[in-house]
């Protein structure tokens, strides 16, 4: 296939394919990715920077990749830091596929293998842990699934009210586009992010993180339907006077058939490349509802809430770690599916494909 040909020799859609993969993949399987429970306390270890590894014990004998068991000391009353406790006297071998907490593999199979741990007391935190003295890095995994997943659903919700809406607007005409239209365009008007706040913060205190996510994907999901609708509208409008949909009208056909079978079928081209390139506007969504503290709610992770952290002066000076980590993983989800939206839209040119 031409366009596939394309969207292959584009070297910066190939890497934001590969990093979304990577993302997903790691969403998929958090469970194993993810060293500990994200929900798990380490006694005396809050706000941990991030463990350091040694090859060596403190005698000089290699061992291999270790670290020691990590506590938090009392806060400095001068710097507001706090002394970090290592007993070297319990070196924890660090390793691959370590049995740890139990958990079902891919929400089915029982499993208790992890992707890396260690094998002693001491506990491996490659991103530090929070206030709350659980794993970030952990946390971080676990979010991935909320903050990824709320882009596929609200598209999965947006993209078909707007094609069937466009789609029945620019085939009918009349006063039904006109009625349709209007009501689009009044939506447009609506700013996205300041509707969202505010309607987020009528909602009920008692809402579990599950029953916030649904409702933040069916407010998002329908306020971004309406500009698709104008686009595929406008495309409708062109195609319906093409021969195979008039002969399916002189046929008889039921013009809801037409307009599913024949007539959106033609506007796929477009909706691929806008989908790409819709879903990380529910993804940036997500995150600032739940940084403002209207979105997923903790304990429960997301990258939003994660990087609500960086609200506090004091964690973002004295620990960096917990900001940086979600901050960077949003931009390059974003940047992976604007890459990736360039590409397809590159490859799927008509003029491009007749080119090659």
């Amino acid at each position: 296939m031409k366009w596939w040909q394309n969207l292959r020799k584009n070297p910066l859609a190939r890497l934001g394919a590969v990093l979304l993969l990577i993302f997903y993949t790691v969403a998929l399987l958090a469970e194993f990715v993810a060293p500990y429970n994200p929900y798990d306390s380490q006694l005396n270890g809050s706000l941990l920077p991030p463990t350091q590894i040694y090859l060596s014990t403190q005698d000089g004998r290699f061992i291999g990749p270790h670290v020691y068991p990590t506590t938090q000391g009392p806060v400095d009353a001068n710097t507001g830091a706090r002394e970090v406790i290592v007993d070297w006297q319990k070196p924890s071998v660090i390793g691959l596929f370590v049995k740890a907490s139990p958990y079902k593999f891919l929400g089915v199979l029982p499993f208790d293998r992890h992707l890396f741990g260690t094998t002693g007391e001491g506990q491996i935190h490659i991103l530090g842990t929070d206030e709350q003295a659980r794993d970030q890095f952990s946390r971080l995994v676990h979010g991935s699934r909320i903050s990824l997943s709320i882009g596929l659903v609200g598209i999965a919700i947006s993209f078909p009210l707007g094609l069937l809406i466009g789609g029945i607007s620019g085939y009918f005409g009349s006063w039904i586009d006109s009625i349709l239209m209007r009501f689009a365009e009044v939506l447009m008007t609506i700013p996205g992010l300041y509707l969202l706040v505010a309607l987020a913060a009528v909602l009920p205190p008692g809402l579990t993180s599950a029953q916030r996510f649904i409702l933040i994907v069916l407010i998002t999901s329908f306020i971004s339907w309406a500009s698709l609708a104008r686009v595929i509208r406008g495309q409708v409008l062109s195609i319906k006077q093409l021969e195979f949909v008039q002969a399916a009208r002189a046929m008889g056909a039921n013009p809801i058939y037409i307009i599913v079978r024949h007539v959106l079928p033609q506007t796929a081209t477009y909706v691929i490349i806008s989908a790409t390139l819709a879903v990380p506007g529910f993804i940036v969504a997500e995150s600032v509802l739940s940084l403002i503290g209207l979105g997923i709610q903790q304990p429960d992770p997301s990258w939003g809430n994660l990087l609500s952290l960086s609200t506090n002066a004091s964690i973002l000076v004295l620990q960096p770690w917990l900001v940086w980590p979600p901050a960077t993983l949003i931009i390059l989800t974003v940047l992976a599916f604007n890459l990736l939206g360039d590409g397809l839209r590159d490859a799927l040119d008509p003029r491009s494909i007749q080119r090659n």
